[in-house]
């Protein structure tokens, strides 16, 4: 990259409260209607105007970028079971980035690099996906399970959810050396 095509600095009053080895890997100053901010990835997760915490990479579901906007649907935690999470999404959040330099990228990269295993199963009444995701600095992989909307929870779709979730950690276990 030449000397005058270099992306200035994060400016330190934007700059996130990064744990210790977190590192920024690129930032675009947003606006989302509701006031300006910065968007910030790290090797950690994403880092979003107004909010005191950063979004790991394996709780992003879903980011999308338009070429103006970046579109990030966070995972809410619903229930934890044996196993596995239960997730649903959060609301969308979106951003518009005048000035977007290497954002969209790495946001894309580190969200598919943390997919380990994705599949959608039919399940009684509806269906789910049942994910695996890298976290990062953590050994392993962290499975999730997001139904559909209008798919029950009752006893019937937690056994199947429980057996497929089995199934799929056996499948993905790595075979002994």
């Amino acid at each position: 990259m030449g000397l005058f095509n270099r992306r200035p600095k994060l400016p330190p009053a934007a700059r996130p409260p990064l744990a210790t080895d977190e590192r920024v890997l690129a930032w675009a100053a947003a606006g989302n209607g509701e006031g300006d901010g910065v968007v910030v990835a790290s090797n950690l997760g994403l880092w979003l105007p107004g909010r005191p915490h950063r979004i790991g990479w394996h709780d992003v579901l879903k980011a999308t970028w338009s070429g103006r906007e970046l579109t990030v649907v966070p995972a809410e935690r619903v229930a934890e079971r044996d196993g596995y999470l239960v997730v649903a999404d959060c609301p969308a959040e979106t951003y518009l980035l005048l000035d977007p330099g290497e954002l969209p990228h790495q946001v894309r990269a580190r969200v598919t690099r943390s997919v380990a295993y994705t599949a959608q199963h039919a399940l009684p009444g509806g269906s789910g996906r049942i994910a695996a995701r890298r976290v990062a600095g953590v050994d392993g992989l962290s499975w999730t399970v997001r139904y559909d909307p209008g798919t029950p929870t009752d006893d019937e779709v937690r056994a199947e959810t429980d057996r497929l979730v089995a199934e799929a950690r056996a499948a993905t276990a790595p075979a002994d050396v």
